[in-house]
This record gives C-alpha cells, structure tokens and sequence, in this order.
C-alpha cells in the first residue's frame, strides 16, 4: 500500500507540470509569434514479481506474468510549431513568415537568436531590431527621412530615400531547421539551437520550402483557447483521481493499523 501513494504521488506530480504548461499557453494567448507547448508522459518502470512463460510444471508455462507499474513521469514537454492566425496592423515594420521559418536575430550579448515574432522598431541609427534590441540579422539600417518602406515576400527591404528614389536597403535571410522542436525557448519569444535541433539551415524566403514574408501583418499566437480548457478540465479530474487513490490508501493503512 505504501507503493500505492508513491505511485499516485508521481501522477500528481505529472498532472501539475501539464497544468503550468497550460497556464503559461493560457497566459500567452496574446503574445504574437507564440507557440503552444505539448506535454508527453511515460510510465516508469515496473516490479515484476513473475515473468510471463515461467514454468509450472514439466511441460506448462504461465501465459502472463505478474507485474506492478510504479507510475508516470513526464517524458517531453516541447513546442508545437503550428502557424498561427494572420494579424493584420498594417504597420511597415511588422512582418509576418507565411510558411516555415524563423527570423535571424543578435542579442546585445552578441549571440544569435531565433524568432516567429515579425515585431521591429528602430533605433536612434535606424537599425532594425525586436524590442528587447536583438537586431534583425542581416542587419538592416533604414535611413533618416526614409518613406514605403517595404519588405518584400522574398525578403528584399526597399524604401524611397529623398533625392535618391526608390533603394534596395538589404535582403532579408530565414533560418529553418532539421527538428524544430529541439529548439529551446529563452522568453522573449526567442529560441536557441541546441544539438537536437541541428544548424540553422539559411536561405531567401521561399527557398527550399521556407515561408515568404507578408508586410504589415504579425503572426498571432497558435493558442486555442478552447482546446486549453478541455485539456486543463482533464488534467485537474486525473490530478483529483490522483488524490482519491492516495485518500482511500491512507484508509486501507488506518483500517490495518486498527485491526484488534
């Protein structure tokens, strides 16, 4: 009966981690650029107390075996990549991957960085950059007193410079990789490359199946609202069965103990 709270101790503990992913999906509803996560479990190893096809007798073996599992742990928690609604806002510099892909970006630590967030401003030099002043890389610099600018669907930038006309500022690149879901969130919605994910495999918009750019426009988040709250409905039902289990042992243990 002790093994019976342990094991049920390990359900709770995994039904909580689903339901902070939950949570922290839920909390980001709203953050563009935002990817769902996914929680997989496992279940641990088992005792067993009898092998299936052990022998009986001279000639008999037993058909199954005797085995108890020892409960469940969480087996991978990672990012669903699936691409989110189409937010227009018609602002220049937001721009949106259509497709596969992410965006290239510095850090002001000087280490590369991976986005789905299309979100640029510009600072006091024009560089183009996210909020939290990772700059878009290739870097592209837009000029004072520079008008429509545009990034176009295979990343060319261009804006009409006064007394030059129409310039081309710079070509946009995206990155791709192997396995995306080996990519490790750092907030912000950036993403480093780890040893799963593989090298970011570079290239022009549209190249290679990468997605295109679409100007004016800014990936929402692929979080289904809906669909959250059913899963956290049956993660709380499984985390209270959790308790009921542990609740009805602590029973069976106070009837043992007050046998006379």
């Amino acid at each position: 009966m002790i093994q019976a709270l342990t094991t049920a101790a390990t359900g709770l503990e995994a039904q909580q981690m689903k339901i902070a992913n939950i949570a922290n999906d839920l909390a980001n509803v709203n953050t563009d650029g935002y990817k769902r996560a996914a929680t997989e479990f496992q279940d641990l190893m088992y005792e067993t107390l009898q092998e299936p096809g052990t022998a009986l007798g001279e000639n008999a073996q037993t058909p199954v075996g005797v085995q108890v599992g020892m409960g469940v742990k969480i087996g991978a928690s990672h990012k669903i990549f699936e691409q989110g609604p189409t937010k227009m806002t018609y602002n220049p510099l937001d721009v949106m991957i259509e497709g596969d892909g992410f965006f290239q970006v510095q850090t002001p630590q000087g280490e590369m960085r991976y986005t789905r967030s299309g979100t640029f401003h510009v600072d006091a030099h024009g560089v183009v950059q996210l909020r939290g002043g990772a700059k878009l890389i290739p870097q592209i610099v837009i000029p004072p007193g520079s008008a429509n600018i545009v990034f176009g669907k295979t990343g060319e930038v261009r804006a009409t410079l006064p007394g030059q006309g129409e310039t081309v500022l710079g070509q946009l690149q995206i990155a791709q990789f192997q396995n995306q879901q080996g990519l490790l969130s750092q907030g912000e919605g950036l993403m480093k490359p780890t040893l799963a994910s593989g090298p970011p495999l570079e290239g022009l918009p549209g190249d290679n199946g990468s997605g295109t750019l679409l100007q004016g426009a800014l990936e929402a988040s692929n979080v289904n609202v809906a669909n959250s709250m059913v899963d956290m409905i049956s993660a709380q039902r499984a985390y209270e069965m959790g308790t009921k289990v542990m609740s009805a042992v602590d029973q069976m243990l106070g009837a043992t103990v007050n046998i006379k």
